[in-house]
């Protein structure tokens, strides 16, 4: 499958999670998945044959509905000259937005990001997504160890999240024996330590790491020799250690430590989501730092060089709660744009009723469009011919983008 943008990947888990939360009064939404090598034609002639059974459907209201949503599913599919290479999704139903009769025929087509494995036809009270979204999932994971004479840290690497799973402390006794104790017995006590803290440490990394699904490897990091005599002793499990991506000099073993070995780790955790968003961030910021004129932040700056063409790459935060709101007056036909929270929309919407328009002074304001500023902007770099990534807060970087900037940055072709 050619490999899903972020902001690609962004929108159609949104359009998912909208579609997950919808729900029909009765079983009166249909999934639709067709695979590539299904004809077409068949699949409608299966659709007539549903239609058919649905007249037995009791309720008069669910049986209209039932038929209907077959029959818009049918004039969709009639779209098409033939099944898309990955295949077809339709999803398209009655969705109650209030008491009875207020139910709205809806219909989404999705062309899915992999190939559409099963011919599958369901009529229930929701959409059935889970294979839409198993394809955006991030698959690839990789096991990150720290470790020393102190203790070790054990932290799992999907997609763009970093989680830290478990940290042990080794037991270990200092370097330097109690009195009375003569030097060979307390070199022989602590080899016991160390030898029982080794295998109590392979242990948890077995456990740990064996059971992550789509797993690729482990990258094992400590200050000092302690990583590879843990590594050439006869304690890591074997699969894992046929799975050792590298071998790395650390300054911590806690959370500080694992966030060493992914920055030292760029070659091999290469299209790794978390890695690409930090390195992103980080290049906005050593551009500002460095003052070099290409670096910009704050919705409005960015639209002014959006729309000079001047965007290279578009940063914006997926957590960035923003909405375009455009307000027109009917008598005169003045327009205005403005920027504010989603929380802050139905305030909007009373307080317009009592204002006055700056052009005419009648109070004929209104609300004629909302748009996410996300898809404002995403819109507008693409437009631009400009790359748009989507960057999550699940790290440092992503939170200092949108609590520091606004959410919003870019990096510019060339100083304006």
């Amino acid at each position: 499958m050619a490999r899903f943008s972020s902001l690609e990947r962004f929108k159609m888990r949104r359009l998912l999670e909208s579609l997950a939360s919808k729900e029909g009064r009765h079983t009166e939404l249909i999934t639709l998945y067709v695979p590539p090598d299904r004809q077409l034609s068949d699949v409608m002639n299966n659709l007539r044959e549903e239609r058919g059974t649905a007249s037995n459907i009791k309720s008069r209201t669910t049986r209209h509905n039932v038929e209907n949503a077959i029959e818009k599913v049918i004039q969709r599919l009639r779209l098409f000259k033939e099944t898309p290479p990955t295949g077809l999704t339709i999803f398209c139903g009655a969705i109650p937005y209030g008491p009875p009769g207020s139910e709205k025929m809806e219909i989404y087509v999705i062309d899915p990001p992999e190939k559409v494995s099963i011919y599958f036809y369901r009529c229930d009270s929701r959409f059935h997504l889970d294979p839409l979204f198993e394809m955006i999932r991030e698959k690839a994971a990789y096991g990150i160890m720290v470790i020393d004479g102190s203790g070790a840290t054990y932290a799992t690497l999907k997609g763009k999240r970093l989680d830290v799973i478990k940290s042990i402390t080794s037991g270990i006794a200092g370097k330097h024996r109690a009195g009375g104790q003569s030097a060979r017995r307390f070199q022989r006590l602590r080899e016991v330590e160390v030898n029982e803290f080794y295998k109590r440490a392979a242990n948890y990394a077995t456990k740990i790491f064996l059971n992550i699904p789509d797993f690729k490897g482990v990258i094992i990091g400590g200050p000092g020799p302690t990583k590879e005599e843990f590594i050439n002793g006869d304690y890591l499990h074997y699969k894992l250690k046929d799975e050792l991506l590298a071998v790395l000099d650390t300054s911590y073993i806690d959370e500080q430590g694992v966030k060493e070995v992914v920055a030292k780790s760029p070659e091999i955790l290469r299209g790794v989501r978390y890695v690409e968003e930090r390195n992103l961030v980080q290049s906005f910021l050593r551009e500002l730092g460095h003052n070099t004129g290409i670096a910009t932040y704050g919705i409005e700056e960015i639209k002014r060089q959006l729309k000079a063409g001047l965007v290279k790459i578009l940063l914006v935060s997926e957590k960035l709660d923003i909405v375009e709101v455009k307000v027109s007056c009917s008598n005169c036909g003045h327009i205005e744009k403005l920027n504010m929270k989603t929380a802050e929309l139905l305030k909007c919407e009373s307080e317009l009723a009592g204002k006055t328009c700056p052009k005419c002074n009648n109070k004929t304001l209104e609300i004629v469009e909302k748009k996410d500023m996300i898809d404002v902007l995403t819109d507008m770099a693409e437009q631009a011919n400009a790359e748009a990534e989507v960057i999550s807060g699940s790290h440092e970087e992503g939170e200092m983008l949108l609590k520091s900037f606004g959410g919003t940055a870019a990096i510019l072709r060339y100083s304006g």
